[in-house]
């Protein structure tokens, strides 16, 4: 992924995000695109309200669908409320998944790939509603998956 395709993809992410956090009360420090070697993961959020998301896909490094990104934002703005993954992370993620969709942040289906067009990216899987994983993640640090 070319350095203008990634700038512009982060913009619109920090747009959609100051979005999104004003309608929840929602605060974050930074909004940042994840390492290109990072690969067992599509976002993070650590205690400090800093965010890191995967732009690219993991074989192809094409972006990956808008909707996606988005779907992972939600998910790491999320844990700015509940920092794990229970079920009132699960109920409130949901929430805030949901409004994005309302407002046109988030249109899950739609062909609009990056902001320049790009097309062979690949999706990030769908959001699931997972209770109760079992172990807790570290508590400087939460992933997506």
């Amino acid at each position: 992924m070319d350095r203008r395709t990634r700038k512009e993809l982060i913009e619109r992410l920090r747009a959609d995000a100051d979005r999104i956090c004003a309608r929840f009360g929602l605060r974050y420090q930074t909004l940042d695109a994840e390492r290109a070697n990072v690969k067992r993961r599509y976002g993070i959020c650590y205690s400090d309200g800093s965010i890191k998301i995967r732009l690219g896909h993991v074989t192809t490094g094409q972006p990956l669908k808008y909707s996606s990104l988005v779907s992972t934002l939600c998910h790491e703005l999320a844990h700015l409320k509940h920092f794990d993954h229970s079920p009132r992370f699960q109920d409130f993620y949901q929430e805030v998944l949901l409004w994005a969709r309302r407002q046109g942040i988030y249109r899950p289906g739609s062909p609009a790939r990056s902001p320049v067009g790009e097309r062979g990216e690949a999706a990030a899987p769908k959001p699931a509603r997972v209770r109760d994983p079992g172990r807790r993640p570290a508590p400087e640090q939460l992933s997506l998956f």
